[in-house]
């Protein structure tokens, strides 16, 4: 089978939807597949382009068995509504030339695209119809209800409505749609995309490399955490995502001598967090880790914190969540009740609402003074992610759902 994948975020970005649609692209050419993917140039949570990548020039190679394009495009230092937007068009505009070459001469089976970026969809659609193949959008967030939730698009303008329209129409117009939890697969489906055509893609947890250790985490030695608890939170670390929470919570849990909040990520967001924190003693900041130290890092938790907007949660399922809960270790979130993210976590941790700082430190004080409670959480995460988050299966199931579009006569 061959397939050409479309997506902005791709490897060596270490954290988001770029582990994902990486690992979606190496599974299959692993499984005998040829694949060719369009991407952008790294620059993911830094906002920054990666070094040895240009913002200019195109570059082509072999990664990890994939034939993997990297097109230039505007990355922003300090991304706000407006440069966000020139950001996904620059892509879908410097992607669209090798895309549609790639089309035409190749001749892929099926051309896959991942939102974000929902702005290089109609390129992608485009190669598809040009080629006669069959097309198929991956959905990993609502970026356009985010971007109402976050306060960068107003619903109400006209370039809110544009959005929603525009995000409709391209929904229904792929020949498959798939996204990343139940939850999100009734909100495609409320935005009336074809039954037939929806299906459930889940991200996943490489629970082979992910697990609990027997021993502290290397970094506790490294980073001389004497606390016997630790509340992390692990990612990026970007505006208006709700993780100004971890300093307020530090701020009402400053008298457990026990605990240190650590923050591992970084992001736009990251200095002024840092100013917030200013004076308190008990929460530390350092970079993303590389890859082969995930394990290190998840394991550092005694608890992970999982802070949410109010309104997003059912607009993304967290890509870490599935980390998190793979290294055994309870989760507290900021997520509502009949949210995706609380039934994910039912028996796994504690739910508090969203921008809640008194009710999230309680909820760890109780996880933390609780051992059998504990303990039962943590197996119960392990149990979740081995479950229904282990990679080899979600990978091979995407296989099938592949395979099947591909073989089936004419579009769904």
């Amino acid at each position: 089978m061959r397939v050409l994948i479309l997506g902005l975020n791709y490897a060596p970005e270490k954290v988001g939807i770029a582990v994902y649609t990486s690992g979606m692209a190496e599974a299959l050419a692993t499984h005998g597949h040829q694949v060719q993917v369009i991407a952008g140039q790294p620059y993911y949570p830094a906002w920054a382009i990666f070094e040895g990548y240009s913002r200019i020039w195109y570059k082509r190679g072999i990664e990890n068995g994939v034939d993997v394009t990297r097109a230039p495009h505007y990355v922003p230092s300090r991304p706000s509504g407006a440069k966000r937007l020139v950001h996904h068009a620059s892509f879908a505009l410097t992607a669209l030339v090798p895309t549609i070459l790639r089309a035409l001469t190749w001749r892929p089976d099926v051309i896959l695209t991942v939102a974000p970026s929902l702005a290089s969809t109609p390129v992608a659609l485009l190669a598809a119809r040009l080629s006669g193949t069959h097309s198929w959008l991956h959905v990993q967030d609502f970026e356009v209800e985010a971007a109402f939730v976050t306060g960068l698009l107003a619903e109400s303008s006209l370039l809110g409505k544009f959005a929603e329209s525009f995000e409709k129409f391209m929904l229904r117009s792929f020949d498959r749609v798939s996204t990343i939890s139940p939850q999100m697969v009734r909100k495609l489906l409320e935005k009336k995309t074809k039954t037939s055509s929806v299906i459930e893609f889940r991200n996943w947890s490489d629970i082979k490399n992910i697990y609990p250790l027997n021993a502290a985490s290397a970094l506790r030695e490294e980073w001389n955490i004497t606390t016997p608890n630790v509340a992390l939170y692990s990612g990026n670390i970007a505006n208006k995502q709700g993780i100004e929470i971890i300093v307020e919570v530090a701020k009402l849990l400053s008298n457990r001598k026990d605990l240190t909040f650590v923050v591992c990520g970084e992001g736009p967001n990251r200095s002024t967090l840092e100013q917030r924190a200013a004076g308190l003693d008990n929460i530390r900041f350092y970079n993303l880790q590389p890859v082969s130290r995930l394990n290190d890092v998840v394991n550092l938790a005694t608890v992970h914190l999982l802070p949410q907007l109010a309104g997003a949660a059912d607009l993304v399922l967290p890509s870490k969540l599935t980390n998190m809960l793979a290294s055994g270790r309870p989760v507290v979130a900021s997520a509502a009740a009949g949210t995706g993210i609380a039934s994910e976590l039912e028996g796994c941790g504690i739910c508090t609402p969203p921008d809640d700082a008194e009710a999230m430190s309680k909820a760890i004080s109780y996880i933390l003074d609780n051992p059998t409670q504990y303990s039962a959480m943590s197996m119960n995460a392990r149990k979740r992610a081995e479950e229904r988050w282990a990679k080899d299966g979600i990978l091979d199931a995407f296989e099938t759902q592949l395979d099947q579009l591909v073989t089936r006569v004419g579009a769904l």
